[in-house]
């Protein structure tokens, strides 16, 4: 077993699925793959399950009893990483948004000491393909957003493409995770910021999804919001 595992929630991602494990794990680079599904109907932990027998003991699959939140899907992952001594632990998304070429520079960045790195959209302008320019706008002043009521010096405070070295996530009371959407990634980075990790953001390309259907709505939205005003004035609960 690999000392860094990647971490990747899916639901109906059969159209990207087999492509995302395959770029994560052919390159032989010195990583494993977890998929955590939410019981997708379109077959997406299926066609997990097949490919595991070409990439055993790096390709790993838990499959959760329904759909319960991106946040949670994490959370779990986070759980049975450190259960299993991984050192560097990722979050990224299944729809090639985050580019898996860029793992391996992340990773450095943790071996280097970074805690925490942050593949970034806005560290060096906007960085964002084929988004309307609605959803950049949204994006990109919701972080302004983040900065100004919370302080975190972040750039961008959404980012889902992650890097964790362990010692984070273990001083994290994960059963008091909050949120579920973009609040989620938020407050696990003020939380780290708060506990004066230290933050990195690593510039990336952010490439909107080719296949499948995105899952952001309105609720996760407003979560984000209202969550960030949440973490602000109640963040002595935190330290």
């Amino acid at each position: 077993m690999e000392n860094t595992l990647i971490i990747v929630p899916t639901y109906n991602e059969i159209e990207n699925i087999e492509s995302i494990i395959e770029a994560v794990l052919e390159n032989n680079w010195p990583l494993d793959l977890l998929i955590v599904d939410d019981q997708s109907p379109d077959g997406t932990a299926d066609c997990v399950f097949r490919m595991m027998k070409n990439f055993p003991k790096r390709l790993f699959l838990e499959s959760r009893t329904n759909k319960k939140g991106l946040g949670t899907a994490y959370v779990h992952g986070f759980k049975w990483a450190l259960r299993r001594e991984y050192q560097y632990i990722f979050e990224m998304d299944a729809d090639f948004s985050h580019d898996p070429k860029e793992l391996m520079p992340m990773l450095d960045l943790l071996k280097q000491g970074t805690d925490l790195v942050i593949g970034s959209r806005y560290v060096t302008g906007v960085n964002v393909v084929n988004w309307p320019m609605s959803r950049v706008l949204l994006s990109y002043f919701a972080s302004i957003y983040v900065r100004f009521i919370t302080g975190m010096p972040i750039k961008d405070s959404t980012a889902g493409f992650v890097g964790y070295r362990r010692v984070v996530l273990e001083s994290i009371d994960l059963d008091q995770v909050k949120f579920i959407g973009y609040a989620f990634q938020i407050e696990l980075k003020y939380k780290s910021w708060l506990k004066k990790f230290n933050l990195k953001e690593h510039p990336i390309v952010f490439t909107n999804r080719a296949k499948g259907k995105s899952k952001m709505n309105g609720s996760i939205i407003w979560e984000a919001l209202f969550g960030v005003l949440f973490l602000r004035f109640f963040k002595r609960r935190f330290r």
